[in-house]
């Protein structure tokens, strides 16, 4: 039987402890080590190399566990990592989400729904039980990187333009503006989104799907 190895990361010792004694009656399942705060998360992820990471938000003590995150998934992007909160605000799980943490799970939840979740995403499953509906959970990881609140709808659709390889001209003919109006517009973009050329442009639409939104 493969043993899933897990890093314990939260800054009480008594709730640690508790998770460790949780997991302990799992047969497939070791606690591989335990870290105090997100500095300690990251430098025992490196020593020990554990399969899965329960992560703790709230680490005053030091690095809290959306900076540890990012910079474990970052340097070991092969570990799996489950945020393991009491909080269950939508603002925290949105940043959940944007760091594609690949799971999320209350601390209030019962044992088998942890174990569940470990065994989830050791599989390259995504297993969030929060108390937003899952579609909604599945709606923000397909928005994702979108920074559409900050752009027009006029906007998006010239930089979707952009990225399917249109020229000024052409979306002044297909959108029925002139082709100054685009130039401003994508001016605007630029400035919005803080790129530099339509290199930048391109790239940033590609990474959030623009090509792929419906004409």
């Amino acid at each position: 039987m493969d043993m899933i190895k897990v890093l314990i990361a939260d800054d009480h010792i008594l709730i640690r402890k508790g998770i460790r004694l949780l997991l302990e009656t799992f047969d497939d399942i070791e606690v591989a080590a335990e870290a105090g705060d997100g500095e300690e998360a990251i430098r025992m992820t490196g020593k020990h190399q554990p399969h899965v990471i329960l992560m703790d938000l709230s680490m005053p003590g030091g690095i809290d566990g959306f900076t540890a995150i990012k910079e474990i998934m970052k340097r070991y992007p092969d570990v799996k990592v489950i945020i393991l909160t009491m909080h269950d605000e939508e603002a925290y799980i949105r940043k959940a989400v944007e760091l594609q943490a690949h799971g999320y799970i209350l601390k209030k939840s019962r044992g088998n729904e942890l174990f569940e979740a470990i065994q989830s995403v050791h599989k390259g499953k995504r297993f969030y039980r929060t108390g937003i509906p899952e579609d909604q959970i599945n709606k923000m990881f397909k928005n994702r990187g979108r920074r559409r609140s900050i752009l027009t709808n006029r906007e998006q659709e010239i930089v979707r333009l952009t990225v399917l390889g249109y020229s000024n001209l052409e979306m002044a003919e297909k959108l029925s503006i002139s082709h100054k109006t685009v130039e401003n517009h994508k001016a605007n973009i630029m400035c919005k989104l803080q790129l530099k050329n339509k290199q930048e442009l391109i790239q940033y639409a590609i990474q959030n799907h623009y090509h792929t939104l419906p004409r």
